[in-house]
């Protein structure tokens, strides 16, 4: 059976819309694992009264995304799930959303699968997956690629974000939880499915499956929107920062090919360090 494993801080209103998105999938058979890691705005009271189905882990406030999700992931193993999706609150699932997921899962039962991800707003795709360079640190952005005739089906992809991330039983029995002793919060998605390709796991994006997403609304655009000498230092050093130096450089440190290594960090520091400013 399949277990969603869904990680949340506060922001109520987000994990209610997505969990009820989940009430009206089409494929009716799974289960949904939330992590509530210390909300204070009565997360825990309404997915007591209002999702009693819902399996509840709770944390104290410390856990960030990754040690949250391998909590979750945890419990969903104990449980006897042969598939875990890692799903973030701030989504909202089309109906079909499971059953197309599973339906390429079961054609290819060892893949990690993404989304298709669209602007909640205007329905127009936003995410498509993409594919990394090494040599350059060059990202091809599939979505500004592809011809719209070819936005169906699987595509693969060098990593995949963590939100509507399905995972085979057989990848975490062989590689593990994700790394939350050096990746506590942003990174530790595409460096897990970075080192499921590395193990010969395909890594594809499902183009078929369509996922609604609020670009506004992630920490990374908050803390840029702000401006800041304080925004940007959390921005390089805070565990939420998305340009976090030491982040990157575990995550380069154990995914780039050696010969590629030294560029590649020194490129990715400097668009870290002036990228603030720049979006």
């Amino acid at each position: 059976m399949l277990y969603i494993v869904i990680p949340v801080f506060n922001r109520k209103e987000f994990t209610r819309a997505c969990l009820e998105s989940l009430r009206r999938q089409t494929h009716p058979d799974f289960r949904v694992v939330v992590v509530d890691d210390g909300s204070t705005d009565g997360t825990g009271q309404m997915l007591r009264t209002e999702f009693p189905e819902v399996l509840l882990e709770e944390g104290d406030g410390n856990l960030f995304w990754t040690a949250g999700v391998n909590r979750g992931i945890r419990r969903a193993l104990a449980e006897g799930a042969s598939r875990v999706m890692t799903l973030n609150n701030d989504v909202v699932a089309a109906p079909d959303f499971l059953a197309r997921m599973l339906a390429w899962a079961d054609v290819h039962p060892t893949a990690v699968l993404g989304a298709l991800e669209l602007d909640i707003a205007t329905a127009r795709p936003v995410y498509g997956g993409e594919t990394l360079d090494w040599r350059t640190n060059t990202r091809r952005d599939l979505l500004a690629t592809l011809p719209a005739e070819q936005r169906h089906g699987l595509h693969p992809v060098t990593y995949l974000p963590g939100r509507g991330l399905l995972i085979p039983r057989r990848v975490l029995e062989t590689i593990g939880l994700f790394d939350e002793r050096r990746l506590p919060h942003y990174l530790a998605d595409f460096d897990y499915t970075s080192v499921a390709r590395r193990h010969g796991f395909p890594v594809y994006c499902n183009y078929d499956a369509h996922l609604s997403t609020y670009p506004e609304e992630s920490g990374q655009e908050i803390t840029r929107r702000q401006r800041s000498l304080r925004g940007y230092y959390q921005h390089l050093f805070g565990i939420r920062g998305g340009g976090n130096l030491r982040n990157f450089t575990y995550f380069s440190l154990k995914n780039c090919p050696r010969p590629y290594l030294p560029y590649f960090l020194l490129n990715g520091y400097a668009r870290r360090l002036v990228g603030y400013f720049l979006h």
